[in-house]
C-alpha cells in the first residue's frame, strides 16, 4: 500500500493503518465537528478523532459520564466523514450495552465512515479517564466486549482498539497484564489511559505486542510529552483529543464577555478568523462560481 494516495484506498480503516505505518508516532487530533475536521485536514494531519466527551459536551451540554448513545455519535461521524477523507478514530465509551449492542455499534460506525473505534474497560457507569474513583469491568468482561466488536466487523480493516483505565486504579503491572490479554483477544491497538511517566509509556510500548496510544490531553494526569519523547518511548499514536475544543471554548467565553461588557466586538477582530479565511477553508468561492455558471445557463 505504500505510496498509494489516501483517497484511492479501499476503506477508512486501511487509510488509518497506512497513516500509522508512515508516521511514527501518528498524531491524531480531536475534531469536534465537520468544520474542525476540514481545518485539521488542511493543516496536514493524517488522522483525526471524535471524542466521546466532546460529543457529550459540545453537542448536548452534558458531562462525560456515558450519557450519549451510539446513534448520536454515529450522526457526528457521518457529518465529519462527509467532508474529509482523513481517517476518523472514534471514542465508543464502553460500547453501549451487551454483546449485540456492541456489535451494532461497530456496524453503525463502519457504515457512518469511521476508520476505527476504541472500547474501554470501565464499568457501564463510566467516568472521564483522568477523574478519580473509576470503576473497572473485569478483564473477562472486557475481553467479551472485544470479542463482540471483532465478530461484528464488516470491514476487517476497521480498527478495534482496547482502552485500559487500570493504571490509575490498580497500577502499571495490572494495566499491562490487561493490555496483553486484550491484544491476545484480538485488539488491534491499545489505548493506555492516564500514563504519568515516560518510563511507564515506554514499558507499555515494550511489553504490549500491538501499537500503543498515549492520550496527550491537557489538564489531566499525563504530561504533555513531545513527539520526539513519545517516539523514543516506542509510542505509536499520540492523541490530542480536545485541544482545539478547549481553545475554542475560552475564545468564545471571552468574546461573549467582551461584547456584553463593552457593547462592541471591535477590540476582538485581530483574534477572529476572517470571513475570507472561513471561505478558504470551506471552498466557498468554488461553490459560488458554480452557481454563477448555472444561472448564466438559465439566463441564456
Amino acid at each position: 500500500m505504500a505510496g498509494v494516495p489516501l483517497t484511492q484506498l479501499s476503506s477508512a480503516g486501511v487509510r488509518f493503518r497506512q497513516a500509522l505505518a508512515e508516521e511514527q508516532p501518528l498524531q491524531v487530533v480531536g475534531t469536534i465537528n465537520a468544520y474542525c475536521a476540514m481545518m485539521a485536514t488542511q493543516a496536514g494531519f493524517r488522522a483525526i478523532y471524535l471524542s466521546g466527551a466532546g460529543v457529550a459536551n459540545a453537542c448536548f451540554g452534558l458531562p462525560d459520564l456515558g450519557m450519549t448513545s451510539a446513534t448520536e455519535v454515529a450522526e457526528e461521524i457521518r457529518r465529519i466523514t462527509a467532508v474529509t477523507e482523513v481517517p476518523l478514530l472514534v471514542d465508543a465509551d464502553t460500547g453501549w450495552g451487551h454483546a449485540f449492542s456492541i456489535g451494532r455499534t461497530v456496524q453503525q460506525f463502519i457504515r457512518a465512515g469511521a476508520a476505527g473505534m476504541h472500547l474501554e474497560d470501565q464499568s457501564g457507569a463510566k467516568r472521564c479517564g483522568h477523574r478519580p474513583n473509576k470503576a473497572l469491568a473485569s478483564t473477562a468482561e472486557m475481553c467479551d466486549r472485544l470479542k463482540s466488536a471483532l465478530d461484528a466487523r464488516t470491514d476487517p480493516h476497521f480498527v478495534i482498539m482496547a482502552r485500559t483505565d487500570a493504571l490509575a486504579e490498580l497500577g502499571i503491572d495490572h494495566a499491562i497484564d490487561r493490555a496483553r490479554q486484550y491484544a491476545a483477544t484480538g485488539a488491534d491497538m491499545i489505548f493506555a489511559e492516564a500514563l504519568q511517566t515516560i518510563d511507564d509509556a515506554a514499558r507499555f510500548a515494550r511489553e504490549v505486542p500491538v501499537p500503543v496510544l498515549a492520550n496527550i490531553t491537557e489538564f489531566g494526569r499525563t504530561p504533555l510529552w513531545t513527539v520526539d519523547e513519545l517516539r523514543a518511548a516506542g509510542i505509536r499514536v499520540a492523541l490530542y483529543p480536545l485541544s482545539a475544543f478547549r481553545a475554542m471554548n475560552l475564545a468564545a467565553a471571552n468574546v461573549f464577555a467582551t461584547i456584553r461588557q463593552s457593547s462592541t466586538q471591535k477590540s476582538l477582530l485581530d483574534r477572529m478568523q476572517t470571513r475570507e479565511q472561513l471561505y478558504q477553508h470551506l471552498g466557498y468561492h468554488a461553490f459560488e462560481q458554480k452557481l454563477d455558471q448555472l444561472f448564466a445557463k438559465e439566463n441564456q
